[in-house]
């Protein structure tokens, strides 16, 4: 999630600049009128609300997975499912469609937004009676994928739309005085809705946290459900959605910014003039293949620390320390992308990521060797806090410098359209080799049933026909670490030669860029 919830925060921030700045190129003079934060702040509070409930669906999406390791599902259903982080890579796809078709009486923004936050409440309100039968192991079925997936991505779709409305209303909602707190709710807010809808979610679903935290006599199930908390959390979604439909206007004074409002082909020619120039294509290549040597470290790391007995509300608290990491770091990095060679960094910092992936190798190696009958030693989970922090450092150098050259190159004419692109692009970088590195874990594995004569684990059918005959699966070859090498391997040779291209981009100058618009 992270990289995504920041490339969204930039987005704001750039749009913000470029609403800033478009007084002086106003051919008349607008009488100015100054308001404090405490004049809007109702709007701020209004805003940061929305973004926390628009992180409530990305927490829930991202401890799906989490919930099914625990249920040993194999890791090509993981792959699978992991389409339904998609939609967030895609949107630039229909947000022409949201920017240029509303009805103009009922609000610009509201007229995606308020339609968009009802379904998610009914679709929150529907999982919560279908999702235990759909993560239910079921025999040797086991839970329902296929329909999981779909919901789910369902669901992450309306999310993503939902996310186009709140950046656009964002930046109108606020005066210019005050547009610059825009990002500030988009960051805290989306921090804020994923921490309920991963971090919180996991730990009271969890009956051994609640057991022994919350709990003088132990039960069986956790404080919440997964369906117990979906029930809450769409009444939510549809009384404040309600609320903001009835009590909520749009705000049409003059001293707040006035929208550009682009044709729907008129932006879509304008993405495709920009794809075209060789500079940008080039730079899109490289995006979309930058992350191919992280993607088993990154996608399947956790889910294989869950697979050797650490709990999954373990690890999604680990997340809780990292939060004054992840807002120290783009704060120190960028004093030394804001220079005329950002992506210097991003190279420097590419090696100490691949290598990363070596130590989380190592990490899932010893992870059975220190385990004990009570659990994990707080050596251990001090390690793993240690290890992601060093990620965190490498990764948040490379994204920082990345979203940096961004806002270098983007022409500043088109800005918000150019920028959304090429965060859109360095997301899809992300999304296919995790998808394709989860998919190959299983085809990389072996395993052998032990107990049961004659039977194989080649298949979910066969690992439920083995045990049902009082044997186990035992894996003799664990594909993880195979990719693992190879994934480094592919990342040093990213390196080598085309980080080197990526670099020299640096040197091209601003016009190549830059597009030609036809009137």
């Amino acid at each position: 999630m992270n990289e995504r919830k920041h490339a969204t925060d930039l987005e704001i921030e750039e749009s913000e600049t470029l609403l800033q700045g478009s007084d002086n190129e106003v051919g008349h003079s607008v009488p100015k009128v100054c308001y404090g934060l405490k004049d809007e702040l109702g709007n701020v509070c209004l805003l940061l609300f929305l973004y926390v409930l628009q992180g409530i669906p990305l927490g829930l999406a991202g401890s799906i997975p989490l919930i099914l390791q625990s249920k040993s599902v194999s890791y090509t259903d993981q792959a699978f499912f992991s389409f339904v982080f998609w939609p967030f890579s895609l949107k630039l796809l229909w947000a022409p469609l949201v920017d240029s078709i509303y009805f103009q009486r009922f609000g610009r923004r509201k007229s995606w937004l308020v339609p968009t936050q009802y379904l998610l409440g009914l679709f929150m309100l529907y999982l919560s009676y279908t999702v235990d039968s759909l993560l239910e192991n079921n025999g040797q079925k086991g839970p329902d994928i296929v329909t999981l997936t779909a919901v789910f991505f369902l669901f992450e779709f309306l999310a993503a739309t939902q996310d186009i409305a709140v950046d656009g209303w964002a930046l109108t909602m606020l005066s210019r005085e005050n547009v610059g707190y825009a990002s500030t709710c988009n960051s805290v807010g989306q921090t804020a809705g994923y921490f309920l809808g991963n971090v919180l979610f996991l730990a009271l679903e969890s009956p051994n946290f609640c057991n022994k935290y919350l709990r003088f006599e132990p039960q069986a199930k956790g404080i919440v459900t997964l369906s117990d908390f979906l029930f809450f959390w769409g009444i939510v979604f549809l009384v404040t959605t309600t609320l903001v439909a009835i009590v909520k206007k749009e705000n049409c004074k003059k001293s707040k910014p006035k929208e550009e409002t682009q044709g729907v082909m008129e932006t879509y020619k304008l993405l495709f003039s920009i794809i075209k120039l060789p500079t940008v294509w080039t730079f899109c290549v490289l995006l979309l293949t930058a992350k191919m040597g992280f993607s088993a470290a990154d996608a399947v790391t956790g889910l294989k620390l869950v697979e050797e007995g650490v709990p999954k509300e373990q690890l999604a608290l680990l997340a809780v320390p990292m939060v004054p990491l992840q807002i120290l770091l783009p704060l120190i990095i960028s004093k030394y992308t804001a220079g005329p060679r950002p992506l210097d960094i991003f190279y420097k910092a590419f090696p100490f990521r691949l290598l990363m992936g070596l130590e989380f190798a190592f990490l899932v190696w010893w992870t059975p060797s220190v385990k004990q009958d009570g659990g994990f030693p707080v050596y251990y989970y001090i390690v793993v806090l240690l290890s992601y922090a060093v990620h965190q450092v490498s990764l948040y150098s490379m994204y920082v410098a990345v979203m940096a050259f961004h806002a270098k190159v983007s022409d500043p004419l088109i800005g918000g359209t150019y920028m959304t692109l090429l965060n859109t692009v360095t997301n899809l970088g992300g999304n296919w080799p995790s998808t394709l590195a989860l998919w190959l874990v299983d085809p990389l594995t072996s395993k052998e049933c032990k107990g049961a004569e004659g039977q194989t684990c080649g298949s979910a059918e066969e690992v439920g026909l083995c045990t049902k005959l009082g044997g186990a699966c035992v894996t003799t070859f664990d594909g993880y670490y195979v990719e693992s090498v190879v994934c480094i391997v592919i990342g040093f040779g990213w390196w080598f030669w085309l980080g080197k291209k990526m670099r020299k981009l640096q040197e091209e100058k601003t016009s190549a860029w830059q597009c030609r618009r036809t009137k």
